[in-house]
């Protein structure tokens, strides 16, 4: 039997835009119910995708500062890995945070309903619980939160030797060859720590390049180094079958060229993309509008074409990327309060977190080409900052986007050690508006990487301390 409860806002999924929705509204007053099918919020980016990967990536990490260390003098015997309690420490890091948001959930009073909600109508949903009981929901406001799902090749038999980004996460075990089909920042995160770990891994991606919504510059950087690491790449060249063996997934290839070959491997990694998960929510029986990819229409308070319901996330759009999630979220709840907001950022930061990490944000290089704006491109190459000498790093760059007639800092991009926490920096230029005379005036502490940002900005003006550079016309 089920019963029908009432709240005032109820959010639909719990990761980091749900449960930034959900915590703002309760701090703003409002009656707040979340829904998620974990026993706690932080959904695929906690539970499933950031955390856990990066988690495995410091191990990674670990080991590849260890080995390298001999450059500078220093040797290490050879490490033992135990997976077991690699997969401990990587599941201790999900338990501790998620466990975290459960305590800010309770200290909010936020009603936390573990199911999948159904919409019945614009104003109720059916929510089935994991303990088996069902329950109905009226609201007067909805944020959907309820994330993507990975991209699956259809051909791909079932078999556990077939791994998607969650379960490439459960480190079942490190298999010898391992095949990661997609040269996207999921693959080649992921392929990073197998490698590491000791797999011989073969990325191949169907387009001409890696990494190809990041400018070339940076990512040949990355390629350059994991060339050296991994056992084989392959651009330009599809995946067009796979069969199960006795010892693993025989994988036939064509290049460009239409050259058949083929080669087993112990396990395959499906990294192709992700798809939102608007699917199976009942949204038919409300005036929510879905396009063609899946994503759900929305306007920039993130409001839906049922004006009762929001949509935030993934599921609103790309870039599919967690920290856009919770600004998003935070904005739906503000325009639910009845406050003056909207999404607009000048820069939404991404960050691919391989070795080296690149990061951009705001115009890049790509996009301007495309839409044709004049642009000047300054670089500050990392074999003159002398911190990255310090940590024999010098494999990175620096680089800004800048409009040549205002002087106004357009985009930010960065690739090198750090370059994830660097790039905070290029987003707070572009969202102030910033001007190249901003971030040469800046001044930075010596000797840190966050100087090739202030170098930069010399550069557009020739005045690079560390790099000489002919001075503008």
């Amino acid at each position: 039997m089920s019963n029908t409860d009432h709240t005032h806002l109820l959010v639909i999924g719990g990761g980091p835009g749900g449960y930034a929705a959900a915590f703002l509204a309760a701090d703003l007053g409002m009656d707040v119910t979340l829904v998620d099918l974990e026993v706690n919020p932080g959904g695929v980016c906690l539970f499933r995708g950031c955390i856990p990967s990066k988690s495995l990536l410091h191990v990674a990490k670990i080991l590849s500062e260890s080995r390298e260390a001999k450059e500078l003098g220093i040797e290490f015997a050879a490490p033992k890995i135990d997976i077991n309690k690699v997969r401990s420490w990587k599941n201790s890091v999900v338990t501790r945070l998620t466990g975290g948001l459960g305590q800010l959930c309770k200290q909010r009073k936020i009603k936390f309903v573990q199911g999948r909600a159904t919409f019945l109508n614009s104003t109720s949903v059916k929510v089935q619980k994991t303990d088996g009981t069902e329950t109905q929901i009226s609201f007067t406001h909805a944020i959907l939160a309820t994330g993507s799902i990975p991209v699956n090749l259809p051909f791909a038999p079932a078999s556990p030797r077939i791994l998607d980004s969650t379960t490439a996460l459960n480190l079942d075990d490190i298999p010898s060859k391992f095949l990661v089909v997609g040269g996207g920042y999921i693959g080649l995160e992921l392929g990073t720590v197998y490698a590491e770990l000791g797999s011989k891994v073969t990325v191949v991606e169907m387009l001409p390049n890696l990494l190809m919504g990041a400018d070339r510059d940076l990512a040949v950087i990355l390629e350059n180094r994991i060339k050296t690491h991994f056992a084989a790449i392959k651009v330009s060249t599809r995946v067009t079958k796979m069969e199960e063996t006795a010892a693993g997934i025989k994988v036939t290839f064509e290049d460009k060229a239409g050259q058949i070959s083929t080669e087993e491997f112990n396990k395959v990694l499906v990294a192709i993309g992700r798809k939102p998960n608007s699917r199976n929510l009942g949204l038919e029986n409300t005036k929510v509008t879905v396009t063609e990819r899946g994503f759900v229409a929305v306007n920039a308070q993130r409001q839906t074409t049922d004006p009762g319901i929001y949509a935030i996330g993934d599921i609103a759009g790309d870039p599919m990327l967690a920290h856009k999630a919770s600004h998003e979220g935070r904005v739906a709840v503000e325009a639910i309060a009845g406050h003056k907001v909207a999404f607009e950022p000048a820069a939404i930061p991404a960050v691919v977190f391989t070795d080296p990490e690149i990061a951009w944000c705001g115009l890049t290089e790509n996009e301007a080409a495309a839409k044709g704006r004049p642009i000047k491109v300054v670089k500050f190459p990392w074999g003159a900052s002398g911190r990255a000498i310090t940590l024999n790093r010098t494999d990175g760059l620096t680089k800004l986007i800048i409009d040549p007639e205002t002087e106004r800092i357009l985009g930010v991009a960065i690739c090198g050690v750090g370059a994830g926490e660097m790039i905070a920096e290029g987003v707070l230029a572009v969202e102030m508006g910033s001007l190249a005379t901003d971030l040469k005036l800046s001044i930075h502490p010596h000797p840190t990487l966050s100087e090739t940002l202030m170098e930069s900005a010399e550069g557009f003006f020739g005045q690079s301390t560390h790099i000489y550079r002919p001075k503008r016309p």
